[in-house]
């Protein structure tokens, strides 16, 4: 199975990110997008903790963090959007009230698609992946968190500027995002904005803070990085910090695979749109000696391990 080629590896080192266009076939878009309805339509209020998913970026909220999350790593599970409950909790149940049906409030299903969900699984553990990691250089590239993100009409949450490897810390640094538009995204419908280059130690690309779950282990939290903050190879140097010059809001056509470097800057804003935008992703670390996971973040590997990659 072919990777990448040597133009692709080299506009995914220079920029940070890559779109490859037409990576799913219209069955396999189609596959998906009906595993995620039955998905959404299927699950269970009646004991769902009706919780919210918010990383607390903007200071106000607290960070997601309690056990249906931080045990969610190897199960199917659904989170809300802040905006889809009323202000006020339902009088008779005292839980907070849904104002979208269950279906149009769910922010995003996670954390372990790629190994419950077999259309999921399909697209995820193959030899076409593999081939793509091998191009990047992973040695025993390992799959984990993977999830649909629905960013559903009005009310899907904006994701503030992050980096993923502030989220799911190797040492050193080894991330790469899958991310597959199951639905078309482009401006005006909440897609990924890249900032060019982000990654890179002289563009401010490093690793200074890290998501994860508190010492007394209630819940998470943003701590200051004190480990290696760029890949092995990559420069350490800081000279500037990434401008507005340098963000591309994307366009993406459904069945277009998007590969983020673990280092770049990216976000996406709300959806004000009366259109959702479905999207898969999951993420890729290096599993092989000389890289450390690192037992702090706030998802652990499950028994046995994540999910290797099989290069053939």
């Amino acid at each position: 199975m072919a990777g990448l080629t040597e133009s692709q590896v080299a506009s995914f080192r220079e920029n940070g990110y890559l779109v490859v266009p037409d990576y799913l076939s219209p069955a396999e878009i189609e596959s998906l997008l009906a595993e995620t309805d039955t998905l959404l339509n299927d699950f269970s209020l009646d004991s769902h903790p009706l919780t919210q998913f918010t990383t607390g970026d903007d200071d106000q909220a607290e960070h997601v963090g309690d056990d249906y999350f931080l045990n969610s790593g190897d199960k199917i599970r659904f989170f809300f959007e802040p905006d889809a409950f009323t202000s006020e909790p339902d009088p008779l149940t005292g839980r907070p009230a849904l104002i979208k049906p269950k279906n149009l409030a769910v922010n995003k299903i996670g954390h372990s698609l790629h190994t419950l969900s077999p259309p999921f699984k399909a697209i995820s553990l193959n030899e076409q992946n593999a081939a793509v990691a091998k191009s990047l250089g992973f040695m025993d590239p390992r799959v984990l968190q993977s999830m649909v993100i629905c960013k559903q009409p009005s009310i899907g949450g904006a994701v503030p500027s992050h980096r993923d490897s502030e989220f799911l810390y190797t040492n050193p640094p080894s991330a790469v995002g899958w991310w597959y538009a199951l639905q078309d995204s482009g401006p005006g419908n909440a897609t990924l904005g890249m900032w060019k280059g982000s990654h890179k130690g002289r563009k401010g690309g490093h690793i200074a803070r890290r998501f994860v779950r508190r010492a007394d282990g209630k819940g998470t939290e943003f701590i200051e990085n004190d480990g290696p903050s760029v890949p092995k190879g990559m420069e350490e140097e800081k000279v500037e910090e990434p401008s507005d010059e340098d963000l591309e809001i994307l366009t993406v056509k459904a069945g277009s695979l998007v590969l983020i470097h673990g280092n770049v800057l990216h976000k996406s804003e709300k959806n004000t749109s009366q259109k959702s935008r479905y999207a898969y992703t999951f993420h890729v670390i290096e599993g092989a000696e000389g890289w450390e996971y690192d037992e702090r973040n706030w998802l652990q590997p499950p028994e046995g391990g994540f999910s290797r990659l099989n290069q053939s």
